[in-house]
């Protein structure tokens, strides 16, 4: 069953929104005047404080009191919309779900927040009932920022350059990489892997599109397009592999050793999806035996990455703390987003990123 991106005739002139994610009240303010049908309800002393601009988990070590969580679930068990995730907890979020039957749509902060759904366990009446909404869109431009940073960081020996700094080493001249005639191969054409398609097309690459077998679908700045079953055959003759995919059932560990063995050596390795895309072990392989030459990671299959985890220490690898989305303007943009789909519930028009409950991405 997927869930549908037509929302039932709405019932009612006016939305009730239980506010159940850290959200700043100059931000709450804004889906207020932006949506005056919105009955933005919320209790900031129930709500972990941010430690940080767009904290959606907000400080770990807030707890609330017995009766601070009565009164917590009393809000959300009174909801027709959610804004977040309660404690970005699938458990908390199935409760309410369970609880609350006239709850109709849930707004998640993650951009890839099907995996979050499905940890639920809804059953499928829940499904049907209830729309969840992610963020995508509004983490693109930083995640594709981050992805040419990889992109260029492979191209221009990064790891080698550092080294020779911290040696004091002046080494003989030699030839980095031009962007401009290399070939990136995109796994992944959704909202980020469009905008990287932009940049890196703009910088004079040659940029092929993964898409599903069978599929017509096109994007602006890709020159052509192979199956996302034939990711191996196309790493042969790419200088860069970006990877923004969800983590599904379909995509778990999809890039493995048989990729990178077919790979051009020395190839760069992004990802900026979901850490269960790639087999970690055959990366780590790959780095060292130089098959993949750099490899710019912001996600990863456990996180917080352990500390014996073998990335850490690899000098061609960059690891980055699951921060490459974020940005001080990304609260804001998520809930412009939530404002929209508000109207769009309101008026009984279809919404904007649905969750597919089926592949739960």
């Amino acid at each position: 069953m997927t869930a549908s991106s037509t929302p039932a005739s709405p019932s009612s002139s006016t939305l009730r929104v239980v506010v159940a994610s850290p959200l700043s009240e100059e931000d709450c303010r804004l889906i207020e005047q932006a949506e005056p049908r919105i009955e933005l309800v919320r209790d900031q002393s129930l709500l972990p404080p941010m430690r940080h601009p767009a904290d959606h988990n907000g400080d770990p070590a807030f707890q609330r009191t017995p009766h601070q969580q009565a009164a917590f679930e009393r809000l959300l068990d009174s909801a027709d919309a959610l804004y977040g995730i309660p404690d970005v907890d699938p458990a908390a979020l199935r409760r309410t779900v369970e609880a609350n039957p006239k709850l109709r749509w849930v707004q998640l902060m993650a951009a890839g927040g099907g995996a979050q759904v499905k940890a639920a366990g809804l059953s499928d009446p829940d499904l049907a009932r209830v729309a969840f909404t992610t963020s995508a869109g509004v983490h693109g431009g930083p995640l594709a920022e981050f992805a040419l940073l990889g992109i260029l960081a492979g191209a221009k020996q990064l790891p080698r350059l550092q080294a020779d700094q911290r040696a004091h080493e002046w080494p003989g001249r030699r030839p980095l990489g031009q962007l401009r005639g290399q070939t990136v191969l995109l796994a992944g054409l959704g909202g980020i892997g469009r905008e990287i398609a932009r940049l890196t097309a703009a910088l004079g690459m040659h940029v092929i599109g993964t898409r599903r077998p069978g599929s017509s679908t096109t994007a602006p700045f890709v020159d052509e397009y192979v199956s996302i079953d034939d990711l191996a055959g196309a790493a042969g003759r790419a200088d860069a592999i970006v990877i923004s995919l969800p983590g599904t059932t379909a995509t778990d560990r999809l890039v493995g050793a048989a990729v990178f063995e077919a790979a051009r050596p020395g190839i760069t390795v992004v990802n900026v999806g979901r850490g269960t895309v790639i087999d970690e072990d055959a990366l780590v392989a790959a780095l060292q035996n130089g098959q993949v030459g750099f490899a710019a990671l912001d996600v990863f299959v456990t996180e917080p990455l352990p500390a014996a985890s073998e990335l850490w220490d690899l000098p061609n690898v960059l690891v980055s703390p699951h921060t490459a989305a974020l940005d001080p303007r990304e609260e804001r943009r998520i809930a412009e987003l939530f404002t929209d789909n508000a109207t769009r519930l309101l008026n009984g028009t279809p919404l904007r990123n649905t969750v597919n409950t089926v592949e739960f991405y």
